[in-house]
């Protein structure tokens, strides 16, 4: 359920006392030559459609610009300084739960987000106003993306690729597949990423001259569709699991006497 698409009426019997809802983030930033910046927020709002849909759980409108400093440098990447996207994030948490909701799934599409968004969760589950965890959607599949690249990329590579063919294959540019191979970065590997244990880039730029990690070259609209469906099952089970619990049984343990 879209929460936006309702009336208030509507959501007035459908928004009770211990409800939980789904909340999806992403960023509008670069993606190689070959994927809109439109990627995260679009595989967010796609996998939290499927989830909603299927658990009738309901969710909120998109978060669609993140924190993407680290792009900053390719055309069109916007971004929000992480002080500001923690508050807003939280302070439109908080607003849900006036309504009724007190556990929330934040469905995240973007790496940038992950520590300010487990921040915001850690915030409200201090002071007992809601149970927020966040969830990335690769890291609920590591092993079937694995299996189905051989080399994956933290960003704009072939597991983002195959998300957005499978979800709007007509924003996807195959014929820059092999310019992101070749003149990105297929494995950090090769890089001087890390040396002596030090993470030595503050940006993307800074390993990849055209923003794109990881081969996309061999892609398809038929590994698309097993990760998206992989994806929204771990998911719904996620958002069931949740669903099930009571908040009580989800707020911080008292302190040991």
């Amino acid at each position: 359920m879209y929460l936006a698409d309702h009336t208030w009426p509507d959501l007035r019997d459908r928004l009770t006392e211990e409800s939980t809802a789904i909340v999806p983030l992403g960023s509008t930033e670069q993606h190689g030559p070959h994927l809109p910046l439109a990627t995260d927020h679009l595989i967010a709002e796609a996998l939290a459609t499927a989830a909603a849909e299927e658990t009738g759980i309901p969710r909120t409108p998109t978060v669609d610009i993140g924190v993407s400093p680290h792009h900053r440098q390719f055309p069109g990447t916007l971004w929000v300084d992480p002080p500001a996207f923690r508050d807003y994030v939280e302070s439109f948490t908080r607003n849900l739960t006036y309504h009724g909701i007190d556990r929330v799934v934040y469905v995240n599409a973007h790496g940038g987000n992950v520590s300010h968004l487990r921040e915001v969760g850690r915030r409200l589950h201090e002071d007992g106003t809601a149970y927020a965890i966040e969830w990335m959607w690769d890291e609920s599949i590591p092993e079937l993306v694995d299996d189905l690249f051989e080399h994956n990329g933290p960003h704009a590579g072939p597991k983002e690729t195959a998300m957005i063919t499978h979800i709007a294959r007509e924003l996807v540019d195959t014929e820059q597949f092999e310019n992101a191979r070749d003149g990105g970065l297929v494995d950090l590997a090769d890089s001087d990423a890390v040396v002596h244990g030090a993470r030595t880039y503050y940006d993307a730029i800074d390993n990849s001259a055209n923003g794109a990690f990881g081969d996309p070259t061999d892609v398809t609209p038929e590994k698309g569709e097993r990760l998206f469906d992989a994806a929204t099952d771990q998911l719904v089970q996620l958002v069931e699991w949740l669903d099930a619990h009571e908040l009580e049984t989800l707020l911080p343990e008292p302190r040991v006497d």
